[in-house]
């Protein structure tokens, strides 16, 4: 057994394919991965090792938790303890979670974007990290902001409307250049 045991418990998303395997430790602390194939994981052991399961089709890391999106196919009465054991075995090995960092780049911003970040952070991101998730921004043009649904959100049935009602809705309120949201997937 070791030092440091590690608790893993599963939570349901609003994505009936994604479940979200939330840890009791940090393992990517203010950032997040989102790979929808195994070979976008090459900068990943974790999820590379994620993937080896047959009926893993998307993995997606952010600060303690891991969101597995399973093939239509499979049965999450199945699957979720064999994930959940493998997500707690791999994280007690030590495995690296992510080997390359991502370099952010600084950009000069309008203060309309810095506003836009502010209230997806503030007031969007928290709840979407809840079901297993994650959105950032992506641009700001022409009145139309860009953001990016990962994790459980990307391809969940609710997420439309979230983003139209929820996300829209706020930003069209708080920031009046905005006209429109959309997701990129």
């Amino acid at each position: 057994m070791t030092q440091n045991s590690i608790s893993v418990f599963v939570e349901g998303t609003p994505n009936p394919e994604s479940l979200k395997f939330v840890l009791n430790k940090m393992i990517l602390p203010n950032d997040s991965a989102d790979f929808r194939t195994k070979e976008e994981a090459t900068d990943s052991p974790l999820a590379l090792a994620l993937f080896e399961n047959p009926d893993v089709e998307g993995v997606f890391i952010m600060n303690n938790f891991v969101s597995i999106t399973k093939k239509p196919q499979a049965d999450w009465r199945e699957l979720a303890p064999v994930i959940k054991d493998s997500v707690k075995k791999l994280i007690e090995s030590g495995i690296q979670i992510v080997s390359k960092s991502k370099e952010m780049s600084e950009e000069h911003e309008s203060e309309v974007v810095f506003k836009i970040k502010q209230l997806l952070d503030d007031h969007v991101k928290p709840a979407v990290e809840m079901d297993g998730g994650a959105i950032s921004f992506k641009s700001f043009k022409d009145g139309i902001v860009t953001v990016v649904m990962k994790g459980s959100c990307s391809g969940c049935p609710s997420s439309t409307f979230t983003l139209k009602a929820g996300i829209e809705s706020l930003l069209k309120r708080m920031v009046p250049e905005v006209q429109a949201v959309e997701a990129e997937i």
